[in-house]
């Protein structure tokens, strides 16, 4: 057997989340056939990363790429996933790639999204962004997260882009009022998300409850999130070791 990938997810108890999780593996499957891609849940959801460590040891991969689909790095990448890979069977080399975030296809992914939506691209100039993410006590993921933001206003043409969290402030019914108080003739509310669940439910209400304008899909299947997690494979089988 050759070198596999296995795609290791947060987890939720709400449903969607893995089933949206497991429409991103089939489309890397398909993009890329002949390569075994498997995922594993951090909580919540099975298999678990020793389970699926375990399987991948059994089936005999000479090299297992771990890719988290987390979209910065806080505690379930700097703490749980490694914690857990250190469990991996001996026989199994591991290489761990950087977390999804930041990467220009995800922004990409985003504006996708936000098409999908309604906007159209005449509306950059006189659109206000919200990036609305799940939110994280981390100070470097809160630094990320306020840097992707800076980044798309100054390279997107959009009329003002703020960040929002929705575990803790700036709420993104509050982004969504400053941005409109901003002189913003339209707002559009970007999930900066994998997957549907209690968080990025919360998004969608406070873009709704704020009055918003365009209120985009979360990132789930996108074309751009595969092409990203196989241009991270294909680098990590080409150097001798990658962290996250």
């Amino acid at each position: 057997m050759g070198d596999a990938l296995l795609l290791v997810a947060h987890g939720s108890r709400d449903p969607r989340h893995a089933a949206t999780v497991r429409a991103l593996t089939r489309r890397i499957r398909s993009t890329r056939p002949g390569l075994r891609v498997s995922t594993a849940f951090l909580d919540f959801d099975a298999p678990s990363v020793p389970e699926e460590l375990a399987r991948a040891a059994r089936h005999g991969a000479p090299r297992l790429v771990v890719q988290p689909l987390l979209l910065t790095r806080a505690f379930h990448a700097k703490t749980d996933l490694p914690d857990a890979l250190r469990r991996a069977p001996s026989s199994l080399t591991v290489r761990r790639t950087p977390v999804l975030g930041p990467d220009p296809l995800l922004i990409a992914a985003l504006e996708r999204r936000l098409y999908e939506a309604g906007l159209a691209p005449d509306d950059r100039a006189t659109t206000g962004v919200v990036l609305a993410a799940a939110g994280s006590g981390d100070p470097e993921a809160a630094a990320a997260l306020a840097g992707i933001a800076r980044r798309w206003q100054r390279t997107g043409g959009w009329h003002s882009v703020r960040h929002a969290c929705a575990s803790r402030g700036p709420r993104t019914e509050d982004a969504v009022r400053a941005l409109r108080a901003g002189g913003a003739r339209r707002i559009a509310v970007a999930p900066y998300v994998l997957a549907p669940g209690r968080l990025p439910d919360r998004i969608a209400e406070g873009a709704r409850s704020a009055g918003a304008d365009v209120l985009g899909a979360v990132l789930g299947a996108a074309p751009e999130l595969a092409r990203l997690v196989l241009l991270r494979y294909d680098a990590a089988v080409r150097v001798p070791a990658l962290t996250g």
